[in-house]
């Protein structure tokens, strides 16, 4: 997968569309991604004997989104990434839009 976590990104289809947000987590093998803020969803978790009162209840949590669905952003503007081999043998990402590395 080309995006990873702590990349800055913007989603490009569904109910959030055009919302940008940070990574946090990646899941490689169902191919998602969750973003910070984007894709809310509630959550109703029961209280048991470690969640006393403020922790349970009806909390809001960001749900996965395909990775087809986000592009990082460059600029406030959706960029596909392809990879380049420096000299030394390292293999880095660029925008195909600049050719710059992220």
């Amino acid at each position: 997968m080309k995006i990873r976590k702590g990349d800055e990104v913007i989603v490009l289809a569904g109910k959030d569309k055009g919302a940008t947000g940070k990574v946090l987590r990646v899941y490689p093998r169902r191919e998602r991604v969750v973003v910070e803020g984007v894709n809310l969803m509630t959550k109703n978790i029961k209280a048991d004997q470690q969640r006393a009162g403020a922790e349970s209840g009806r909390i809001t949590m960001e749900a996965p989104l395909h990775v087809s669905n986000v592009a990082i952003v460059e600029d406030g503007k959706p960029v596909r990434v392809g990879y380049r081999i420096n000299e030394d043998g390292t293999k880095v990402r660029i925008s195909r839009r600049s050719g710059k590395e992220i």
